[in-house]
């Protein structure tokens, strides 16, 4: 049997079994680290297909950046708060089961063509899309040289958002917290002795 086989089959159990986990849990928390530890099984899968920039992708952006955002806004919100079962939007669940639907539609679509939606021989086109200098390579020199500017302006931006997020949860936690009123001062032991 194949090493391939053998890691494929493990990561498959992993994603899949993560991603039930991840709905049934009721824990925001453990939602969250489920998600992660599925992110990081489809960065294993992808290394094995040889598509190492979306690996590193996967994981620095989606496990690493974006569950820390969501992290850190499951902490700000509270875990200990319940959800409220009431629907905000009319017609919400069967709009996300209605796209949950068309999404598995597609997947379905895309597996069963395969490389032919590439036009031609897909093993060659996308050999041809990797050679030298790769296309990790060509993406680096583009985002940080032409790109770097913007990359990291937004970088800021994050930063700054979420800073000015914690000061504003601070600051409307200490409005919403109430005062206690002014205790009358206590009568000394002795005067209430005698």
């Amino acid at each position: 049997m194949n090493i391939e086989w053998v890691v494929f089959g493990v990561t498959f159990i992993l994603a899949l079994g993560s991603s039930l986990a991840m709905i049934f849990a009721r824990n925001a928390v453990h939602v969250a680290l489920f998600l992660v530890v599925t992110q990081v099984a489809l960065a294993v899968t992808f290394l094995l297909q040889g598509a190492f920039f979306i690996a590193a992708i996967q994981i620095l952006v989606y496990a690493g950046a974006i569950m820390v955002l969501f992290l850190f806004v499951i902490m700000l919100m509270g875990v200990d708060k319940r959800e409220a079962l009431i629907e905000p939007l009319p017609l919400q669940r069967l709009l996300a089961v209605g796209l949950g639907a068309l999404l598995s539609v597609e997947i379905l679509y895309i597996a069963w063509k395969g490389l032919d939606i590439i036009g031609g021989d897909g093993d060659r086109a996308i050999t041809a899309l990797n050679e030298d200098p790769g296309n990790v390579i060509a993406v680096a020199r583009v985002l940080f040289s032409r790109y770097l500017l913007p990359f990291e302006v937004t970088s800021i931006l994050l930063v700054v958002a979420v800073v000015g997020v914690m000061v504003l949860t601070r600051r409307i936690a200490t409005i919403s917290t109430p005062v206690a009123p002014p205790q009358p001062a206590s009568e000394s032991k002795e005067e209430l002795m005698a």
